[in-house]
């Protein structure tokens, strides 16, 4: 009986303790972050893209292809790495590339529109979230990249 009352008492607090699980942790970020986390559902595995696009590929800190839609990530600015202008732009673009690669295979995610489905290039202008924190914003947080304004700006 005792069995049973700890097992009640458990699930009574996973149920009503705000967040707390069977597993014994509570998510980070609480019961909010723990629900949006729950609706990140894209997901694949991606590779570093070596030719004219892919399935599933990223192409720098800032485009990828998904299911073979080449995507812009919207919210961020990464340094290029084709043709870049000078060696400290082609550096910080490849670490922003190989962040960007880590971030898309670390687990599911959200791909949100914004107020525009495609860019010039016939790219799909999209954020990518996890658990409600965008990717990008990773990124900036790190250094790899800045908020995407409009138009070129250096990296050199």
């Amino acid at each position: 009986m005792t069995r049973f009352l700890s097992l009640m008492l458990m699930l009574s607090v996973a149920i009503f303790g705000g967040g707390w699980t069977l597993f014994g942790t509570a998510p980070i970020g609480g019961v909010a972050a723990f629900a949006a986390r729950a609706a990140d559902t894209e997901a694949a595995s991606f590779v570093f893209c070596h030719n004219n696009g892919g399935t599933n590929c990223v192409v720098d800190g800032d485009t990828i292809w998904y299911r073979g839609t080449k995507i812009r990530i919207a919210d961020i600015d990464t340094p290029e790495t084709h043709q870049p202008k000078c060696p400290a732009e082609a550096k910080l673009g490849a670490a922003a590339t190989r962040r960007m690669l880590q971030l898309v295979n670390a687990g599911p995610f959200t791909l949100q529109s914004i107020n525009r489905d495609e860019d010039r290039y016939g790219r799909k202008l999209r954020i990518l979230t996890r658990g409600g924190k965008s990717l990008g914003d990773i990124l900036v947080e790190e250094g790899l990249a800045r908020y995407y304004k409009g138009g070129r700006r250096s990296w050199c």
